[in-house]
């Protein structure tokens, strides 16, 4: 059955729409299976860098029981987007760092 989107939570829309964010993110990073085929790094900045504001943004909203694993996502992507980049961003530079800022490993 369909659920009508009204009687959707606000939390479960924002952690469902940031879970889409990583997952396409992933796939361009090329960590999906047949990662080499999909990988783009174009696109995988743009992913992460709307889940950073996303996330940055609901952060309060949500509360951190659902924050704290949308945030260790974000900055699992944000580290394998530095690793996967031939020339890496400067700290504070790479997707999403304005939002969290500098992602150290």
């Amino acid at each position: 059955m369909t659920r009508d989107i009204a009687d959707v939570p606000a939390v479960e829309v924002i952690t469902t729409v940031a879970v889409h964010l990583m997952s396409s993110a992933a796939v361009n990073l090329g960590l999906a299976e047949g990662g080499e085929d999909h990988k783009d790094l174009d696109e995988a900045r743009k992913l992460i860098q709307a889940l950073a504001g996303l996330v940055t943004a609901a952060a309060t909203e949500i509360g951190s029981y659902h924050a704290a694993p949308l945030r260790d996502g974000l900055k699992s992507l944000q580290l394998a987007f530095r690793e996967a980049s031939a020339v890496p961003d400067e700290p504070g530079q790479g997707p999403g760092e304005k939002f969290t800022g500098p992602v150290i490993g």
